[in-house]
């Protein structure tokens, strides 16, 4: 299985459009991942065009955002338990600290996050930590990025970085 993670498309203010290099990995998933800051639900529909899609909202996103998906989650795919946080909320002072302060009293093998749109992928304790950065806004990074989760016989997680976000 795999599943594609984005956060932090802040669209349309940050690109009008999905990145090619997105779409091309978009085309041959199974499942996508969003980490809030959509901004719309239009956001929404375009990924929705090309594999189911799951997610939480960002600081930025819209009511529709927010009622569609809420602020925190956990969903399990071939028995891997993966917590889902945008990273903008709770205790701690660092982005990657309240995504993992967030999941303190639940059990999960991977927490996905954004929100600082810094790519991050480590172990705290038994936790993978994982942030694909951005693929439209890449501040201060030197590549704009997502992420990769292959589930099979073993689990791989990886990002993907690119140069131009068209």
């Amino acid at each position: 299985m795999k599943i594609l993670v984005i956060a932090d498309t802040h669209m349309p203010k940050k690109s009008r459009e999905l990145p090619t290099e997105l779409i091309k990995e978009l085309q041959n998933t199974d499942y996508t991942l969003h980490l809030g800051d959509w901004q719309n639900m239009d956001t929404y529909i375009q990924f929705k065009n090309f594999a189911p899609i799951d997610g939480v909202a960002g600081n930025l996103d819209d009511e529709g955002i927010i009622n569609l998906f809420g602020f925190k989650k956990i969903l399990e795919f071939h028995g891997i338990r993966i917590g889902l946080v945008h990273g903008h909320l709770g205790k701690g002072r660092s982005t990657e600290a309240r995504a993992l302060n967030s999941f303190t009293d639940e059990q999960v093998d991977i927490i996905l996050f954004g929100h600082s749109h810094i790519p991050i992928l480590k172990q705290v304790n038994a936790i993978t930590l994982f942030n694909p950065g951005s693929p439209t806004d890449k501040r201060r990074q030197d590549a704009f990025s997502f992420g990769v989760i292959n589930i099979a016989e073993t689990l791989s997680i990886h990002h993907v970085f690119f140069e131009n976000n068209r």
